[in-house]
């Protein structure tokens, strides 16, 4: 019997493919979404600035936090040796701080606090270092509503209450996508099998990843696109 991946988008077998699970291909592209939306709402967008907190959250977050992650407890099951993960890990942190250094001189000083911020966000959350930040709701706002604001911050070097909703809306989302993603994570990586009667049919282990999956795929293409759409109105 063929082992389920850790993930829909696990590649495992391979070095390569180790590296591109850690990436958390969807989930990284979904949440580097909310700093486009964030940008997005300035009245006009620099895209130095964009470029550059893209990069930091892609370092940081994309690269350094899941590292980490993937240390701490081996959710993904990869291959990858500590030395591998460590070297990702806080080499990714590190080059998200050098953007945000970068960022103190090319917008405001301001930016070190953000990114100062933002690595303890990643490295507390992936480490497991407070129970409070490692939850739910400590996702929904490192993930969520931080991007969202970082993004808004850096085009306006402010924020405003629009911002801070459409934050909360960010917040929202990723509690949706823990909602459905934890159950889901639940079942590939913990039960042999699974299957369920579902009135006179009876739904097996895929059919049942499926019903949490499946909206995870079109939720992480939908926020690419929206941020694109968003994005757009600005040219």
């Amino acid at each position: 019997m063929t082992e389920t991946p850790s993930a829909f988008y696990a590649r495992p077998g391979s070095r390569l493919g180790d590296l591109i699970t850690l990436l958390h291909v969807p989930y990284t592209l979904w949440h580097l979404s909310y700093v486009v939306i964030g940008a997005a709402l300035a009245t006009r967008v620099d895209g130095l600035r964009l470029t550059g907190t893209l990069l930091a959250f892609f370092f940081g977050l994309g690269i350094g936090a899941h590292a980490l992650d993937e240390l701490h407890d081996r959710p993904l099951g990869t291959r990858l040796s500590p030395a591998t993960l460590r070297l990702l890990g806080w080499g990714g942190l590190a080059a998200g701080g050098a953007v945000a250094i970068a960022g103190a001189f090319v917008i405001s000083p301001v930016a070190l606090v953000w990114g100062a911020a933002g690595v303890l966000l990643a490295a507390a959350y992936a480490l497991a270092w407070s129970s409070v930040l490692h939850s739910d709701i400590g996702f929904a706002v490192a993930w969520g509503a931080f991007p969202v604001l970082v993004g808004y911050w850096a085009q306006t070097e402010a924020l405003s209450v629009a911002a801070v909703v459409v934050a909360a809306a960010a917040a929202t989302l990723s509690l949706s996508q823990r909602a459905l993603s934890t159950p889901a994570r639940h079942v590939r990586r913990r039960a042999a099998t699974a299957s369920a009667d579902i009135g006179d049919a009876r739904w097996d282990k895929s059919t049942l990843l499926a019903t949490w999956e499946h909206p995870l795929r079109l939720l992480a293409v939908a926020h690419g696109l929206l941020a694109i759409g968003l994005l757009l109105t600005h040219l």
